[in-house]
């Protein structure tokens, strides 16, 4: 039976009509960071969800790909579906290999259910710490994750607030398989990106070699937003410097991804072939931009593939 969702109130859709980058991505690129939603008549949004989003189907992210210029996509669960990773799992297979996943589950997983996961194409689990989204799971039912999903060489993905880093840093000194980070751990971007509270977040990147970051969301962090500056396009121009520090401290631990569909968004909706022509300016020469957006996804989604 096909359930009716009413989208919570005030909810920004995806952008419909993104422009064309100007900046031409690498071949082999990857968007490491995007989801599905739904569509909600065939894969029903969990009822402990904090929100009720718009549909946004494996389709219309594999023609973003292709309008982008990307190949492949890593797609993270998305919060509105709970542990239930039947849209994700879904959307990953439908893009025979042109796609992995990341998982949401919980500490009392099958090894069945793991198993099936990782046939589909799943490489690692979220944990989310963001309070507004989601319900903390205690950090001794998370490690019992990670002890399950070690075996299958899987990493964690873990989403916070800069608030919390300190917090989560302990997490991440417990977990015993590779750590990507999400957002750069959302930094407060009205602050100085060689200041104390962004430092103390390259200082998580520098305690382990096998810690990673994603270098996404500026329509997410930036104050300044994307409107144009003395005539020319300088969109999120305040996230820059955090995100470029990221590039040039770590190049061989960094990737990037859209986040489509934009989840949560209160402001504004981002063009994504403006968030592509974000890019070079934080990953400046072609070597940097390869390894962004190519090298680095690829040794970790698809070691087998990586040079």
């Amino acid at each position: 039976m096909s359930e009716t969702f009413t989208k919570t109130p005030g909810w920004l859709d995806w952008y419909s009509d993104p422009s064309t980058p100007a900046f031409q991505v690498p071949e082999g690129a990857v968007d490491a960071h995007c989801h599905v939603f739904g569509p909600g008549d065939r894969f029903p949004f969990a009822p402990e969800r904090k929100y009720t989003p718009c549909d946004a189907s494996a389709d219309q992210l594999f023609a973003l790909r292709d309008h982008l210029g990307f190949s492949r996509n890593v797609i993270v669960q998305a919060t509105c579906h709970g542990d239930d990773n039947r849209a994700m799992a879904d959307a990953v297979r439908r893009a025979e290999g042109r796609a992995r996943g990341i998982a949401t589950v919980r500490a009392d997983v099958s090894e069945d259910t793991l198993a099936e996961l990782d046939e589909a194409g799943v490489r690692g689990v979220r944990f989310n710490f963001v309070k507004r989204l989601v319900d903390i799971t205690p950090k001794d039912q998370l490690l019992r994750v990670v002890d399950k999903i070690a075996p299958l060489g899987w990493h964690v993905v873990v989403y916070f607030e800069a608030p919390d880093i300190d917090e989560v840093g302990g997490l991440v000194e417990a977990i015993t398989v590779p750590v990507v980070i999400d957002h750069m751990g959302r930094p407060d971007v009205t602050k100085d990106p060689a200041g104390p509270e962004f430092d103390a977040f390259v200082d998580l990147m520098r305690s382990r070699d096998d810690v990673w970051c994603k270098t996404t969301c500026p329509e997410r962090l930036s104050e300044s937003g994307p409107a144009a500056l003395d005539g020319e396009q300088r969109a999120y121009d305040d996230v820059v410097p955090f995100a470029k520090r990221i590039v040039d401290t770590f190049p061989d631990r960094v990737i990037w991804g859209t986040d489509w569909p934009h989840p949560n968004l209160k402001k504004h909706m981002p063009d994504d072939g403006l968030l592509v022509d974000w890019i070079p300016r934080i990953a400046d020469t072609p070597d940097k931009q390869q390894r962004l957006l190519v090298d680095n996804p690829l040794r970790l989604y698809w070691p087998e593939e990586a040079r």
